[in-house]
């Protein structure tokens, strides 16, 4: 999913860049979309990993440790209490409060200023707006492929996931959203929305840059009961960010093309 997914932003603070000089058109030009994708997916290796192990964890303990198994359960007993409430709040804290935290104090120095303010106004609705499309595909697909955990139902709903409604709604509605506020709000990116020459430079290379990322976590959810679903995709939602996020101020010409990512370089900030 775009989940933009966003996989919208969780550590957006990894997608500023640092800010010293410009590049020049003709290293401009000569990113294709194509290597943008590669390089976001490349530099941004080391916390997919990260991510995918935690989850990977997660899943095994739930079906092999008691302890972990009780917490989990009532991890989900409280998501199926509170409903879209839950999804909501967590879609937020994972995709915009926290990343914005991160970016604060890793590159602001722990100093907040308006900037960080018109981030929220726009990434609050649009990642609450998104985790309910979330969490609504997979009661969706736990209604008509059942709520259990098989090879054939795992398959099918990854497929149904990153082959459906990634590249035909997810993954335009995320590129759309983020470009429009990079344009400052603007009707282009909305009319580019409907032409091939944007899906084939923004949308693909955003689809091949997550792909590999997305399918062995949406593996790991889908291995898990609906209820618990959600609250790991609220976990892997903060990657998302950081790759959607990235691409996109790329394409804006908003982060230098060689521009280290900060998780390669907070500990030389």
């Amino acid at each position: 999913m775009f989940h933009n997914r966003l996989l919208w932003s969780a550590a957006r603070f990894c997608l500023i860049a640092s800010g010293r000089g410009e590049v020049s058109a003709s290293m401009q030009k000569s990113r294709t979309p194509l290597m943008i994708g590669w390089e976001a997916a490349r530099a941004n290796a080391a916390p997919a990993l990260i991510i995918q192990g935690i989850m990977l964890a997660l899943l095994i303990a739930y079906y092999t440790n008691h302890a972990a198994f009780s917490a989990l359960t009532q991890l989900a007993d409280y998501k199926r209490t509170h409903g879209l409430v839950f999804v909501i709040a967590a879609s937020i804290t994972a995709g915009a409060l926290i990343p914005e935290i991160f970016l604060i104090l890793f590159f602001q120095r722990g100093r907040p200023n308006p900037r960080n303010l018109r981030n929220l106004l726009f990434t609050v609705p649009v990642l609450g707006f998104d985790g309910s499309l979330v969490d609504l595909l997979y009661r969706s697909e736990a209604a008509w492929l059942g709520d259990v955990v098989t090879l054939r139902v795992v398959c099918t709903k990854i497929c149904v996931d990153q082959f459906g409604y990634n590249p035909f709604f997810a993954a335009p509605f995320g590129v759309l959203t983020y470009e429009w506020k990079n344009s400052g709000i603007s009707m282009g990116p909305v009319c580019d929305l409907f032409r091939w020459r944007h899906y084939r430079d923004k949308i693909i290379p955003t689809l091949l840059a997550t792909w590999a990322v997305w399918i062995p976590l949406m593996a790991i959810i889908y291995s898990l009961p609906l209820a618990l679903q959600f609250p790991l995709f609220g976990l892997a939602l903060s990657f998302w960010v950081l790759l959607l996020t990235y691409m996109t101020n790329r394409f804006a010409g908003k982060i230098e093309a060689d521009a280290p990512l900060a998780l390669a370089t907070a500990e030389g900030q």
